[in-house]
């Protein structure tokens, strides 16, 4: 149970150590009860220390003041006045007493049988006091007052005695006041003090709470949002209205998030840019390497045939039909590389941006039906059978010349890819202001992997690169250029038949 009990109180210390509003709250409980505790102790210890000081001088300087205006007043009836106004003010006796020792002056008797034995008690007082501390005759010739506390009481009481010599008549004015009795009126008071002590204590407990909120409310948000910064999230504002230094801070601790914010959102935005630049140089490089190492192959084994072939002719190693044949392979492959290179140059141009495109208005039928024509002679040489689903009389908006480089590839490509025997497919789909054009051939269908690769630079789906299949790897990407430079939706996709190429143009 104790070590549970320490337990308990070693978790309660800790949460006030690092609870900014429990701390503010018990140091400021603290003070207040420390300072009414103080001040309800010192109360009770000299409040009749205070008091009998109080009346001491309060009774000595009131008698002063008599002694002013007694010696101001000549007539008898009008000292006996003041006499009386002074004892009423001041709930004091008077009597005036000559050097000699003798009563001059006294109070009036309104109840004679009381006041008569107080004022005998009165005068042996002074009496006894004149006789055991001073004589009349010095303290007038000093002109020194005297204040004491008597030990005589009357009716339990105890009084003090005022002694003040007046030279100008050569008189010394008493005055003498009783002491109230503080013991009983201190035990009063000190009862109340409990009462007062346990209010006071609840309403400082409560007072306490309440500041402790007002202060530390406004701390706590700051240390949350300041938190929440230090982890890089600048999303939380600190809404403190205060204005005074605390809100100054928050005003500062929001301009400084704002701006952490805006120079991260930057960083990172500059990070990325550079990661993509970083990212389209790698691809850059990599396209680079393989362009030079596709262009080598392709152009390798042309320039080995013209070599070889060109050494023979040169050795007079052929003669007849057999040299005639070897010319042909020779102009051949050099057509050949003359085509790739112009290829190159064509995509080189469309990818660097200075194309410009030569649009018009045009039927895009009447272009199929011209390109068809191109290559009528070898679909007809290979026995392919050629479907038209073209809608009619269809106007575009387009580069003539760029669009019929792309049908010519797209062609080429189903001619190269059909067999013998086999259909292509011409068509023209109407879709409300768009028109889908698209040309299909039977066959075998692009494997899954090679679908989005084939529209890069010198990518073949025959990885050996056979020159019997023709081609460079370089139509597609000249295709994939001209129509993104037109703004045309465009793809591939394998059919039950075998594969369809297509692209979407706007009606005019």
């Amino acid at each position: 149970m104790k070590k549970g009990n320490i337990l308990w109180e070693n978790k309660f210390l800790l949460k006030i150590r690092k609870n900014i509003t429990w701390k503010l709250f018990i140091i400021t409980a603290l003070v207040f009860i420390i300072f009414i505790s103080g001040t309800l102790v010192f109360q009770s210890l000299f409040f009749g220390k205070f008091y009998i000081n109080k009346k001491e001088k309060n009774i000595q300087s009131e008698t002063q003041k008599f002694k002013t205006m007694y010696n101001k007043t000549k007539d008898e009836n009008e000292v006996v006045e003041i006499i009386r106004n002074f004892e009423e003010n001041n709930n004091a006796k008077l009597v005036i007493m000559n050097r000699e020792g003798k009563i001059k002056f006294i109070t009036k008797l309104d109840n004679e049988s009381y006041d008569a034995a107080r004022i005998k008690i009165i005068n042996d007082i002074i009496v006894e006091w004149v006789r055991n501390f001073n004589s009349l005759d010095d303290m007038i010739k000093y002109n020194k007052s005297v204040t004491v506390i008597t030990d005589r009481e009357i009716h339990g009481r105890k009084n003090i005695l005022t002694a003040v010599p007046d030279n100008k008549r050569e008189e010394i004015i008493f005055a003498v006041t009783s002491l109230q009795p503080v013991d009983e009126a201190s035990s009063v008071i000190r009862e109340f003090y409990i009462y007062f002590y346990i209010g006071a204590v609840i309403l400082i407990l409560l007072l306490s709470l309440i500041y402790t909120n007002m202060v530390s409310k406004p701390l706590v948000k700051l240390n949350n949002t300041a938190k929440k910064m230090a982890s890089l999230d600048f999303s939380e504002k600190c809404d403190v209205k205060n204005e005074d230094e605390i809100g100054n801070l928050a005003d500062t601790l929001n301009f400084l998030s704002y701006n952490l914010d805006k120079a991260l959102t930057s960083l990172k935005k500059a990070n990325l840019k550079l990661e993509k630049d970083i990212e389209r140089e790698r691809k850059i490089e990599k396209v680079r390497k393989e362009f030079v190492a596709s262009i080598s192959h392709e152009l390798k084994t042309p320039i080995n045939l013209i070599e070889g072939y060109a050494e023979g002719l040169k050795d007079n190693i052929f003669e007849g039909d057999e040299k005639d044949s070897y010319i042909d392979v020779i102009i051949d492959e050099s057509n050949k590389m003359a085509n790739l290179v112009s290829n190159m140059l064509k995509l080189s141009h469309l990818e660097s941006g200075i194309i410009k495109l030569d649009r018009e208005i045009f039927f895009m039928d009447e272009l199929i039906t011209y390109v068809f024509k191109k290559f009528s002679k070898v679909i007809k040489d290979k026995n392919i059978k050629v479907d038209f689903k073209m809608i009619k009389r269809v106007k575009v908006y387009a580069d003539w010349d760029k669009m019929e480089q792309v049908m010519d590839n797209f062609i080429t490509n189903a001619i190269k890819n059909t067999e013998k025997g086999g259909n292509i497919i011409f068509a023209i789909a109407d879709r409300k202001d768009k028109i889908i054009v698209s040309v299909e051939n039977t066959g075998k269908n692009i494997p899954v992997e090679d679908i989005t690769k084939i529209w890069n630079n010198f990518y073949k789906i025959d990885k050996s690169r056979n020159r019997k299949l023709g081609g460079t790897g370089i139509g597609l990407a000249i295709v994939k250029n001209i129509l993104e430079l037109h703004g045309f939706e465009y793809g591939v996709k394998n059919t039950e038949r075998g594969v369809i190429f297509y692209f979407i143009m706007d009606k005019v």
